[in-house]
Order: C-alpha cells, then sequence, then structure tokens
C-alpha cells in the first residue's frame, strides 16, 4: 500500500521542480493519464500494493508518475511518530522508466489502467497533480484506512471529475478485517500482530476504497457520463507473488510455543505466559490512548491481553492465595466473554489456540490457589 523511497534521484528533484512549476503547460491531444496498479511484495510496506498516477505525452516529452506515498526515515522521531499517527507523507514524482525498472528489480507486477476522460479533464487532473506539487497540500497525514496511497488517488479522480464517480464495486458486505486477512500470506505473526492490535474500526463493513487492487477492480466496473472510465488493462510487468518460507514465521511455532505452555504445567512457565500478556495488553492500552490511528481504538482484544494480569502475578508473588484465585477466575470469565464476543469475527481461529491456553493457566492458577476447605469428621 505504501512506496517507500529510501533515495531520491538528482533527476527526481529536478523533474519534481521543473513540473511542480509547470501548471499551466498544455497537454497534447495525445496525451494519456492512467493509474498504475502495482503488485504484492514480502516487505511489510508492501503487502497490499501500491497506487500512483502516470502522466504520458509523447508531444511534450512528459512520461511520469505520482506518487502518493512517499515518506523519509530521517524525519525526527520518525518511529514515535509512525505509531502515533502523525507522520507526514507525501505525494512525489519520478520517471516512468525509474519506475518500473524498481518495480521490475523487486519482481512486483504493474498494471495500467488508461482514465477515459476528455481533454479538458485530463488538463485539470494534470493542474491539480502539479498544483499539489508546489504547494503544502503535498503533504498528507496518513491513515491506515481513510488516507493512503490508494485512497489519494481515488480523492484526486474524483476532484477532478467533479463527483463521487470511484467508488468500491462489490465487496462492501464484508469487513475491512475480513479483506486483510488474505495478503498476509506467507507472513503468520504479522497476520497475528495486526489481528490482535486493531480494535473495532476494522470490523466495519469495508465500504471504502483503501486497497490498490480494490480501485483496480472498482475501475473496470466504472462508468462516467454512460461511458467506461478505465480502459482495458494493460500489463507492464508480471510476476507470481513469491509466498516466503521461514522456519519460524509460521503457524507450527505458535501452535508449538502455546502446546508447550499448556503440557508444561509448570508455575514458571505460567507466570512467563500471563506477563507476556499482560505487558501487551499494557502496549495496547498505551498506544489506544496515544496513537491517532483510529484502527487501534476500542481495542475489545484486551480482553485476552489484560493489563489486570499483573495484579494477579503480583498476588502471585506475595503468596496471598484468595487474591491471586479472585483475579484468575475474573481472567476465565473475560475469557468467556470475549470468546463470545468473536463468534463473528475473522481472527477468531488464529486467536482461539490463544484463548484455549490462556483457559488452561488461568484454571491451574485457580486450582492451585483455591482454599481447601478442611473436612471435619
Amino acid at each position: 500500500m505504501k512506496k517507500v523511497i529510501f533515495k531520491i534521484t538528482l533527476f527526481s528533484l529536478l523533474l519534481s521542480f521543473t513540473i511542480g512549476f509547470s501548471q499551466s503547460l498544455p497537454l497534447s491531444k495525445d496525451a494519456k493519464i492512467s493509474v498504475l496498479t502495482c503488485g504484492l511484495g514480502n516487505e511489510s510496506y508492501s503487502f497490499f500494493g501500491h497506487t500512483a498516477i502516470r502522466v504520458a505525452d509523447p508531444e511534450n516529452n512528459i512520461d511520469v508518475v505520482y506518487n502518493y506515498g512517499n515518506f523519509d526515515f530521517r524525519t525526527p522521531n520518525f518511529v514515535a511518530k509512525f505509531a502515533k499517527g502523525d507522520l507526514q507523507y507525501f505525494v512525489g514524482v519520478a520517471s516512468f522508466s525509474d519506475f518500473i525498472n524498481e518495480y521490475n528489480y523487486d519482481k512486483r507486477s504493474v498494471f495500467e489502467q488508461e482514465l477515459l476522460i476528455s481533454n479538458d479533464l485530463k488538463q485539470k487532473l494534470f493542474d491539480k497533480l502539479n498544483s499539489t506539487l508546489s504547494s503544502e497540500d503535498r503533504y498528507y497525514t496518513y491513515k491506515f484506512i481513510d488516507k493512503n496511497c490508494t485512497s489519494m488517488v481515488v480523492d484526486i479522480i474524483n476532484a477532478t471529475l467533479g463527483e463521487d464517480v470511484v467508488v468500491k464495486k462489490g465487496g462492501t458486505d464484508i469487513t475491512y478485517r475480513s479483506i486483510l486477512f488474505p495478503y498476509f500470506d506467507g507472513h503468520f505473526y504479522e497476520k497475528l500482530g495486526t489481528s490482535i492490535i486493531f480494535g473495532t474500526k476494522v470490523d466495519q463493513l469495508g465500504t471504502k476504497i483503501f486497497l490498490p487492487f480494490e480501485l483496480k477492480e472498482s475501475l473496470d466496473k466504472t462508468t462516467f457520463q454512460n461511458k467506461p472510465l478505465g480502459g482495458k488493462t494493460k500489463t507492464f510487468l508480471s510476476f507470481e507473488k513469491e509466498t516466503p518460507i521461514s522456519w519460524w514465521n509460521n503457524i507450527y511455532t505458535y501452535l508449538f510455543i502455546l502446546a508447550f505452555v499448556v503440557l508444561a504445567h509448570n508455575k514458571i512457565v505460567d507466570k512467563i505466559y500471563l506477563l507476556i500478556l499482560s505487558l501487551m495488553g499494557v502496549f495496547f492500552v498505551i498506544m489506544g490512548f496515544y496513537s491517532l490511528h483510529h484502527e487501534l481504538a476500542m481495542n475489545y482484544n484486551i480482553l485476552l491481553f489484560s493489563p489486570l494480569l499483573l495484579i494477579l502475578l503480583f498476588f502471585s508473588i506475595v503468596k496471598n492465595k484468595r487474591w491471586t484465585y479472585r483475579f484468575s477466575v475474573l481472567h476465565f470469565i473475560f475469557l468467556i466473554v470475549y470468546l463470545f464476543f468473536m463468534i463473528n469475527k475473522a481472527h477468531l481461529l488464529i486467536v482461539l489456540p490463544m484463548i484455549i491456553t490462556s483457559g488452561f493457566v488461568l484454571v491451574r492458577v485457580a486450582i492451585r490457589n483455591k482454599k481447601r476447605i478442611p473436612i471435619i469428621i
């Protein structure tokens, strides 16, 4: 979804400067403007593909790509800004040849759909792109669903056409979470991580276009002024996505670790497991309040990763059996509530082994600390 630019060549800078201040440059009647959809990669920023806009005008010697997915790793406090959700992304421009060479090197497919609009609208869109380059609108605050390289392209096309022509076609009856799941094939722990850190927003119905291939499919079905908006898809590069094979990043290590916790039946192992869950819960709470990413808010997974487990561990360490028992029972109730809440959620199966493991551990803790009533004969 996001395209990371590690370095900007001198050519790209000059190109950006030249085009950015040539808003009045008239396009020829042979000019073409198209949407580029780029294939999936195996880096975290490329899991979902990428969207860009190409402007090609041979008569004016123009063949450039406008890309809304850039950010700068040199930004002060980069990690903190990214986590908080106020990292500034920006639109950049590069030659089409540089763009296509980069994707060829990464072995990622590139597809093109020409926008079948009038020359006046092509000029209007071209001017809007260049105006953006030379203004503060070049920068925007990235949002995973609402503002990314794809949604920004949708917005500028609709603004050019004067109405919401490009809207999602199909797939509006499933949640954002369900839409995302297939993109994590071969990346199990990334899939697990997003499953437990995302809150209620991604459980809403996916009515907005926010992924590149959603836009590609919607353009194929979109009409404007009673004519198709997108031309026939042209393939520049075609690669089969290679699903990585990892000895550790898979469901088997996940199940092995959880099985070890269950079968070990060891007090120390149980405490370490509960400590990990509680620290993750603390992290989720902090991120929920600190981050501006709406996807992280209202995270009901806190019922599984409860920060209150720290209190349970404290009472266990000081050997307060009564309160250790009470908190273990309380968290078992949390688990039951969480399980019922998860029945219709897309990530039920991936967290179910953890729910079962937590149930075993909490029951063991409760049994160890339950007061035995003496029998008087």
